[in-house]
């Protein structure tokens, strides 16, 4: 469920939470008013359609926070104060509402629920644009090029460990598949976070033996290992690739546009960087470490590998039409901004939009779902979360609210909306909580207007129908059956020879 609300009651006016209102908003209004022109024109284009997947996330997103598409009706026990609140598409893609509260509800699990406090290290692996085209073609090359870079990774860490008198060292890796630059173009590549040390079995229990941190040298040896695994994995795909001369479809042709529509120089070979290694177009930067009391930093870091591609506040509008996307960073051409036609804007959200059944984040070592060590080594669950905001519905014939049963994996969705917006919706201004009394998910009809017929259903006939007769028997006993019959009814008796 979703993040929109809209006072219902009067008694509601002054609530600190409102609607967010996403029809009024610059990206609403471009996807609305140009969506249909953008399909018309990749028609006209000879592309073939765009993958259901990529229309289906542009079509959610239009009912994205829309009341006549759904809500949930919140009322205060107390003083009867009501909300509705919208449900949300839940997209992956570009939606900025949705995509914020699945980057705060990821932070927050991996802190709580899945990395211990320990020493991490950020690992990011960025490859050259004809390996970035490739993968965002192929779900399962990002597949295949991640395990090549982790099993990079985690030998050198087990290398170091076995030095330093360990015994049967296990790494693990909690990795954020991210396939967008700053610039709203297309870049897979990976931001990887790792324990900086290993986990060894001592005593019956799991230990962690911290590292040193990897030198410029450690880390380029590092990307020589992978590379050369990856040019032996990849340059067969992009030769098949180039030598297939069927047309692409919409989205390649966007993928295809996003790659080479940037001025941005690739990295320099040699560069002097403190623990960073560039080596044929790919790079391995490690530089970025964090304490493991710094929670705080954890979560930040975190947010930032699981971050929306896309910002409201960097869109605006020129007066002649033309969109401006500002950029954090300057481009290697210099440009701060990006101007687009709605058209393109729209054409390089398509291309951020993952395929389905595509993770995002993925698991690895210790801290995969099948390891034998992953319970061992997260942190226990809580017991009870005081902090958490619940949403408890009223079943019907109960006059005191029933607590749901939560996932602890997921944070609560009140919760969520608190942290995103800054605003709790369960909170009235009387000072109590409100409840979730139901979810509307489809119209009903009002009071005071008829019910629409119902349709008729094509079922078998029952058995209060009539059943065919069985076929009359011609005999003696027949015959005077009959004028038994016709003598009672009608008082005549006929003779029966």
């Amino acid at each position: 469920m979703g993040g929109d609300g809209v006072t219902a009651s009067a008694n509601a006016a002054g609530s600190a939470y409102r609607r967010r209102e996403p029809e009024r908003t610059l990206l609403y209004a471009t996807v609305r008013e140009h969506w249909k022109t953008f399909l018309a024109e990749a028609e006209q284009r000879g592309e073939a359609g765009l993958p259901r997947f990529v229309v289906g996330e542009f079509e959610r997103y239009l009912r994205c926070g829309i009341l006549a598409n759904g809500f949930a009706r919140v009322r205060c026990t107390a003083c009867g104060a009501e909300l509705l609140v919208a449900f949300s598409c839940k997209g992956r893609g570009f939606c900025p509402s949705c995509t914020s509260r699945r980057m705060h509800d990821t932070a927050a699990h991996l802190v709580e629920g899945v990395i211990p406090q320990v020493p991490v290290r950020q690992w990011v692996f960025s490859l050259p644009r004809w390996a970035r085209f490739l993968l965002a073609r192929d779900p399962q090359l990002i597949t295949c090029t991640l395990d090549i870079a982790l099993r990079g990774i985690f030998a050198w860490q087990r290398r170091r460990a076995r030095r330093a008198g360990a015994v049967g060292p296990r790494a693990g890796a909690v990795t954020f598949v991210q396939r967008f630059g700053g610039a709203l173009n297309l870049n897979v590549h990976f931001h990887c976070v790792i324990p900086d040390g290993v986990f060894v079995r001592e005593g019956g229990g799991v230990r962690f033996v911290e590292l040193a941190p990897p030198s410029d040298d450690e880390v380029m040896e590092v990307l020589r290992r992978v590379v050369a695994r990856l040019e032996r994995l990849l340059r067969p795909k992009l030769a098949s690739t180039e030598a297939d001369a069927r047309p692409l479809d919409a989205l390649g042709a966007a993928q295809a546009e996003a790659m080479n529509s940037l001025g941005t120089p690739p990295p320099v070979e040699g560069r002097v960087r403190k623990r960073a290694a560039y080596l044929q177009g790919f790079s391995l930067h490690a530089a970025v470490h964090l304490h493991a009391n710094d929670r705080e930093g954890l979560a930040h870091l975190c947010g930032y590998g699981a971050r929306p591609p896309f910002s409201q506040e960097r869109l605006s509008q020129l007066p002649d039409g033309r969109l401006a996307y500002r950029l954090k960073r300057p481009l290697g051409d210099g440009r701060t901004a990006l101007l687009l036609q709605p058209g393109e804007l729209l054409r390089r959200l398509a291309t951020l939009v993952p395929p389905p059944r595509a993770h995002l984040l993925r698991y690895h070592g210790v801290f995969a779902p099948a390891s034998h060590w992953r319970r061992e080594v997260v942190p226990p669950p809580l017991a009870a979360v005081e902090h958490r905001d619940k949403a408890p519905l009223l079943p019907a014939g109960e006059s005191t609210p029933a607590t749901p049963p939560q996932n602890p994996c997921r944070t609560p969705w009140a919760e969520l909306l608190l942290r995103v917006f800054r605003e709790d919706v369960l909170a009235c201004p009387c000072g109590r909580r409100r409840v979730v009394l139901a979810y509307l998910t489809e119209p009903r009809p009002g009071e005071g207007h008829p019910r629409p017929p119902r349709p008729a259903l094509d079922r078998p006939p029952s058995r209060a129908c009539p059943l065919p007769r069985r076929p009359r028997r011609d005999g003696l006993a027949g015959r005077r059956a009959r004028a038994a019959a016709i003598a009672a009814l009608t008082g005549t008796f006929i003779s029966i020879a």
